[in-house]
C-alpha cells in the first residue's frame, strides 16, 4: 500500500513538473517572438509616404501634427532634463525652415509652460501663415527669438540645445546658412537632442565620414528612421501616439505600447 502511494506521488510530481516545463518553454518561445517583433526603423521615402497619409488618407493637418510632435519632445526632454531648483540656465532650441523646425517652436512653447527657459535660435523663417503663428506664439510667451549667431550663449551656459533644424526630407550637404550652427552643435558642452534626425545626417546612412553632431538624446517621431540605428547617445524615445492603428498595420511598423495616457517611450 505504501509503494503504491509513493509511486502514485512520484507519478503525480512528474506530471506537474513536465506541465510546468512544457509553460515555461512556451512562455519563453513568446517572450522570444515578442522580442524579436522590433519596431519598424523607416527608409526615407517610407517616412515621407507615411506622412502623406496622414495628411491625405486620415486627414490630419499640418499644424495638428506638428503640436502633437512638438509637445511629445517636451515631455520626452522633461523626463530626461528634469528641472533643477539649482539651475536656471536656459534651453537653446535651433529651428530650421521646415517642419522639424515647426516641431521646435512648438517644443519650445511646451517647455515654457513646463517651467524651463527657452531661447529659440531661427535664422531662416518660413513665410505662411503656420509659422507666424507659431512665432507669434512664442513672443507672446515671453520667448526670445534669435537671427544671429553672434546673439547665442557659450554654449556651456544652456542646460541643453535642442536640435531641431532638419527633418527627414533633409539631402546632404548641409546648406551655408547653416554650417555656423551644425558646427556650434559638433562642439558642444552641453548635452544635445535631436528631433527626429540628427542634422546633416543622411536620413538612412547615418552620420557623416567625418564629424557630425553626436546627440546625446534623440526622439523619434512615427517611427525611428533607418539612421536611428547608428545612435550612440543615452535615451532615445518615441513619440506618436497619433498613429492610427490601421496604418501601424499597414506598415508593418511594430510600435511599442505606450502605458498608461503616457505620449512618449524610451526605446532604449
Amino acid at each position: 500500500m505504501l509503494r503504491l502511494a509513493v509511486s502514485l506521488s512520484q507519478s503525480l510530481l512528474r506530471k506537474v513538473f513536465e506541465k510546468h516545463l512544457i509553460w515555461s518553454t512556451t512562455r519563453t518561445l513568446f517572450e522570444q517572438t515578442q522580442d524579436s517583433k522590433m519596431v519598424k526603423f523607416l527608409q526615407q521615402s517610407e517616412a515621407i509616404q507615411i506622412d502623406k497619409d496622414l495628411f491625405d488618407k486620415f486627414k490630419f493637418s499640418v499644424d495638428q501634427l506638428m503640436e502633437l510632435a512638438g509637445q511629445s519632445c517636451a515631455i520626452a526632454i522633461a523626463k530626461c532634463y528634469p528641472l533643477s531648483e539649482n539651475s536656471s540656465s536656459p534651453v537653446l532650441i535651433c529651428c530650421g525652415p521646415g517642419n522639424n523646425g515647426g516641431d521646435g517652436l512648438v517644443c519650445a512653447r511646451h517647455l515654457k509652460l513646463f517651467g524651463y527657459s527657452p531661447e529659440v535660435y531661427y535664422p531662416k523663417r518660413t513665410n505662411s501663415t503656420l509659422y507666424e503663428n507659431l512665432t507669434h506664439q512664442c513672443i507672446e510667451n515671453d520667448i526670445p527669438l534669435l537671427e544671429n549667431i553672434s546673439q547665442l550663449k557659450e554654449s556651456s551656459e544652456y542646460l541643453l540645445i535642442v536640435d531641431a533644424l532638419f527633418g527627414f526630407s533633409f539631402k546632404p550637404p548641409v546648406r551655408e546658412t547653416f554650417v555656423p550652427i551644425i558646427r556650434t552643435l559638433e562642439t558642444a558642452s552641453v548635452p544635445v537632442c535631436s528631433i527626429d534626425i540628427p542634422s546633416g545626417w543622411n536620413v538612412e546612412t547615418g552620420p557623416p565620414a567625418e564629424g557630425g553632431i553626436k546627440p546625446e538624446m534623440l526622439i523619434s517621431l512615427t517611427a525611428p528612421k533607418q539612421c536611428a540605428k547608428s545612435f550612440r547617445g543615452k535615451y532615445h524615445y518615441l513619440g506618436g501616439r497619433f498613429v492610427p492603428r490601421k496604418l501601424e498595420l499597414q506598415y508593418n511598423l511594430n510600435l511599442p505600447k505606450y502605458p498608461g495616457t503616457e505620449l512618449v517611450i524610451p526605446l532604449q
